[in-house]
């Protein structure tokens, strides 16, 4: 019987509203009979769903706000004071539905998230293309996707290329072209083309299942100042009541003090803070932009030093090979080819460049090497072929003990000079190469730096492990405040744990595992999604899908707008329940009118909530020629 109740709320509902226009009707017709017998069945009506629903918080050793309407109502019908008890209801309700339709608009952005995701997949089983549901794809099956198809699994594709809407992933409603060997992602959409594909991530692992996942985690999780509004509302609730007790015990006069029952109901102020932070959490997920929960965006809110990573960062992180200078009489290619086999391991972005080096010249590779051993911040060591390679910068040369002479550093210095970064590779103990990667400046690091400055960020810094030369450069060109070179993971943690003792507020930016700890140690993490390592997606605060810098800018304009809408609801709320109070104490306030007044600051609270749906300080997109190459 409950459950019917519950699932008929809203029947219940505009059946006691046409309750009330009957006992209107009947009023004007001097009907007092049929007047207040509908009033009072509307009352009942309306008020069975309000009273279990107080019942069942009651069970819950919790007060809640249909507690104190139930019996303000039940009060109402004994002093005879059937307009009131049947208005209050019928407003109680009324505001619930719409309270619910226009949250549910908060969650818009979610709801839009899950219908993109693909329900079918068409996978090669048997020697024949078949239609299975999504949740069936395994890792490694063959997948075709055609035109206007979504893309049901993370993977890499085969053959084929298309051109494929990816703002489900990165929020960029621009169309990427992709081919051979490129990743694809679940929920993309193929606007034209055709590709077939290796499954690699499937069913809940996929990029697209876990921005689902992390979206609906952080939607329910709650900032600081909603967290200590529920503890408010549980003690000032029942003092509500003890209140209103003593209202009566003073003045001996009922009504009032069932008035002030109703009145004191702390209802905007407990919803404010949570539509605030649904709204704007939707849109950050909209825009590519995952933001882990409302402590979160309370604490995004408050920064003001900025620390970056630089490759990947603030370079494009899609550095190429600029030189593969030989040192010796070792044939060039079969070198090349040993040194990406060692690489093959590395998850660093300079070595996935080496890597693709040496693929575009047509050297196979395999992942054959006997053991790898990563040395953070410096390079690698690896067996290919019996012979031990150790690849890396000076410091890990250093560690091995391999010379480097005069003229090697010159050269190298020299290439760093032009804005590359060095890469020394020794083979059995002997440096035989120096290569040479080259970086953009990413195409929107200028502008989105500019407006975080614009949005009260005072101090950016770079932390990179590349050499000084090519540091200095990229901090020059982009006007950052400092940068500390050949910095190991180690060195970036302590630096961010020197500006928190500072007093600084501190947000870390980086995309690769050896960021990740000082991701962590920041007061808040973010990291680049696109390009980024699971490990520094999943330690960060904050992901920007879309590898793209002014999604940080936005993202921090959000935070800021987000705590400032919420401190409105809590103003708004608290200056309503003192001016209903105060209606209250001068006579101008019965309940039915204050019930009115209640609902009517609840839906405004939550319509200044949903304002953030449609928040976007981002400036028209420019376009912007990348600055000089370096790395």
């Amino acid at each position: 019987m409950i459950r019917w109740i519950q699932r008929q709320t809203n029947q219940l509902t505009f059946t006691a509203g046409a309750l009330l226009i009957i006992a209107f009707i009947a009023h004007w017709m001097e009907i007092v009979a049929i007047k207040q017998g509908a009033l009072i069945v509307a009352t009942i009506v309306a008020g069975v769903p309000i009273a279990i629903k107080a019942f069942q918080a009651l069970r819950m050793k919790a007060f809640s706000i249909e507690l104190l309407v139930t019996i303000a109502v039940t009060a109402a019908l004994f002093i005879g004071e059937y307009v009131e008890s049947a208005a209050v209801t019928f407003l109680f309700l009324f505001g619930a539905y719409l309270e619910a339709r226009t949250l549910n608009k908060t969650r818009a952005s979610l709801r839009e998230l899950t219908e993109l995701a693909p329900d079918e997949a068409s996978v090669f089983r048997n020697g024949d293309w078949v239609s299975v549901s999504v949740d069936e794809v395994e890792e490694g099956e063959r997948v075709v996707v055609r035109s206007g198809g979504k893309i049901p699994v993370d993977g890499k594709i085969l053959t084929g290329e298309a051109t494929i809407n990816e703002a489900a992933i990165t929020g960029e409603s621009v169309p990427v072209g992709k081919t051979n060997d490129d990743d694809v992602f679940s929920g993309s959409i193929i606007d034209s083309g055709y590709i077939e594909m290796v499954a690699e991530k499937v069913g809940e692992d996929t990029t697209f299942a876990k921005i689902i996942e992390l979206v609906e985690e952080a939607q329910e999780s709650k900032s600081k100042t909603q967290r200590f509004l529920d503890k408010f509302a549980n003690i000032y609730t029942p003092s509500v009541v003890v209140l209103s007790v003593l209202v009566y015990l003073i003045t001996k006069d009922l009504h009032l003090a069932i008035i002030f029952l109703v009145i004191a109901c702390p209802g905007a102020l407990v919803i404010g803070a949570p539509v605030s932070n649904v709204a704007g959490i939707g849109n950050g997920a909209k825009r590519g932009v995952l933001i882990k929960g409302g402590d979160v965006m309370d604490r995004l809110s408050k920064i003001d030093t900025i620390v970056f990573d630089k490759t990947g960062t603030l370079t494009r992180g899609k550095p190429e090979v600029t030189d593969f200078h030989v040192i010796g009489d070792e044939n060039p290619d079969d070198l090349l080819q040993m040194i990406a086999q060692a690489e093959m391991a590395s998850e660093h972005h300079l070595g996935k460049t080496i890597v693709k080096h040496a693929k575009e010249k047509g050297l196979s590779l395999q992942n054959d090497y006997e053991y790898v051993d990563v040395v953070k911040g410096n390079g690698l060591r690896n067996r290919v072929a019996g012979h031990q390679f150790s690849i890396g910068n000076r410091a890990l040369m250093e560690m091995d003990d391999i010379k480097l002479t005069d003229e090697v550093n010159n050269y190298a210095i020299e290439q760093e000079k032009k804005g590359n970064t060095a890469i020394f590779a020794a083979k059995n103990g002997q440096l035989v190469a120096i290569i040479s990667i080259a970086d953009q400046i990413r195409e929107d690091a200028v502008d989105a730096l500019k407006e975080l400055r614009e949005h009260g960020i005072k101090q950016m810094i770079m932390l990179t492990g590349d050499n000084a030369h090519t540091a200095k450069r990229v901090a020059d060109q982009l006007g950052l405040d400092g940068y500390h070179a050949e910095q190991l993971p180690v060195d970036k943690v302590k630096f961010v744990e020197k500006l928190q003792n500072e007093g600084h507020k501190v947000a870390m930016i980086g995309d690769g595992i050896n960021d990740a700890p000082s991701i962590a140690k920041a007061d808040i993490g973010l990291a680049m999604g696109e390009g980024g390592t699971d490990v520094s997606m999943e330690t960060a605060d904050v992901v920007l899908m879309a590898d793209k810098l002014k999604q940080f800018s936005h993202a921090y304009a959000l935070a800021k707008v987000t705590v400032r809408n919420m401190k409105q609801n809590m103003g708004f709320a608290v200056g309503t329940v003192f001016v209903l109070l105060l209606g209250v104490l001068v006579g101008s306030i019965h309940l039915a009118s204050g019930m009115f007044v209640h609902e009517a600051s609840i839906l405004v609270v939550i319509l200044n909530g949903m304002r953030l749906i449609r928040f976007n300080r981002e400036p028209s997109e420019k376009k912007i020629k990348p600055l000089p190459a370096h790395a």
